[in-house]
């Protein structure tokens, strides 16, 4: 925003009702003068109205899920978390008690999950207290393997080369029985859809 609009809206909060045409500086529209006998109130609520708009456009590419801040959850011990989780086709991670851990056809985070590479391997993983809640930071550190899924997205015409080293947040929540689980976004972050690792069955 140049500085002629934001005085615009610092000028007082008055508003050219009548008088001349508004003149038109380098930055497009610009409203000047003084407020017309008595109408000081209905320039502010024009004022106001203007300042919404600005801060409607501001935020308009926010959504709900872009600044998530976390589950609220802080009372979990990193030897809960240690053990096998799962998803679906395949995916595994392992969780050792001593902070390695063993990754198997894990996809990519936000909007890395659209290129289609799954990773496995090993590497390291460790509980964060976040003010937000709990975080599983889980690093790949040594890549054997990478195996790819149909991309989400069709329009591009070239494969980015999958990592050799990733690093994956996972949220620490807990459901309606009160187990664990992890889970981090992938895709758009404005849509919010979840990846969840569950306990592996027998686990």
């Amino acid at each position: 925003m140049c500085r002629e609009d934001l005085n615009t809206f610092n000028g007082f909060g008055k508003v050219a009702l009548h008088g001349p045409p508004l003149s038109v500086g380098r930055c497009g529209l610009r409203v000047g003068g003084v407020v017309a006998g008595g109408s000081r109130l209905r320039a502010w609520g024009v004022t106001l109205g203007g300042l919404m708009v600005v801060v409607a456009v501001l935020t308009a590419c926010a959504g709900p899920y872009q600044y998530y801040e976390g589950t609220g959850i802080h009372d979990t011990t990193a030897a809960e978390v240690a053990g096998d989780w799962e998803n679906i086709e395949g995916t595994r991670v392992v969780l050792s008690p001593d902070g390695t851990a063993l990754i198997e056809k894990l996809d990519g985070q936000d909007f890395d999950f659209d290129d289609g590479w799954r990773l496995s391997g090993t590497g390291t993983w460790r509980l964060h207290d976040d003010d937000g809640g709990q975080v599983v930071r889980l690093a790949l550190t040594t890549r054997t393997r990478v195996e790819s899924r149909s991309p989400a997205t069709t329009t591009d015409t070239s494969t980015p080369e999958p990592p050799s080293t990733y690093r994956w947040s996972f949220y620490v929540d807990r459901d309606q029985r009160d187990e664990l689980k992890l889970f981090f976004f992938y895709g758009d972050p404005d849509i919010g859809n979840t990846y969840v690792m569950t306990r592996k069955t027998g686990s």
